[in-house]
């Protein structure tokens, strides 16, 4: 709590989740934890304004609201979020905007989601992106993968292969 009255942004956004959790011995609260998710928004995490817009995608605690979703997406996915982003991607494919889609999920996918990569390809299965479109997807995160590559990735992914891999 210390923290977040400092303006700790981190300790803001974290709060949040656990009012909307309703964990660490806190009651669930949506209005409080939508609350603080603004102001860490505010403050420059643009984590928040993913967890605004699914708190009004879902409507917990609120009237369910796709264009304020999308509206908070939007601004978290120019703060560079990838979920925000893929979540774009989604909501575009869904109404049929495959090249608004496609350019979402390309955007993401150099961010390293892999799910984005997965949805241009049943995009290019089901005759909705070109070839070109899948393949600079796959050329994409393979640029990605070479830009997180480190000895100590490879360490840890050779030490415990189950639980951490990084690709």
């Amino acid at each position: 709590m210390q923290r977040v009255d400092a303006g700790d942004v981190e300790a803001i956004h974290n709060l949040a989740g656990y009012y909307s959790l309703g964990s660490h011995g806190l009651q669930q609260d949506y209005a409080k934890a939508l609350e603080l998710w603004h102001r860490a928004a505010e403050l420059g995490c643009f984590d928040s304004y993913l967890n605004v817009g699914n708190v009004y995608y879902r409507g917990d605690g609120v009237e369910r609201d796709e264009k304020k979703a999308v509206h908070y997406y939007e601004l978290a996915a120019m703060g560079g979020n990838v979920k925000a982003r893929y979540n774009l991607g989604v909501k575009e494919a869904r109404e049929g905007n495959f090249d608004r889609s496609i350019k979402h999920f390309l955007i993401s996918v150099g961010s390293g989601c892999l799910t984005s990569t997965k949805c241009i390809k049943d995009l290019y299965s089901n005759g909705h992106a070109t070839k070109e479109q899948y393949t600079k997807a796959l050329q994409t995160y393979q640029t990605y993968l070479g830009e997180i590559k480190s000895r100590q990735r490879d360490e840890a992914a050779a030490f415990d292969n189950e639980n951490y891999r990084y690709y």
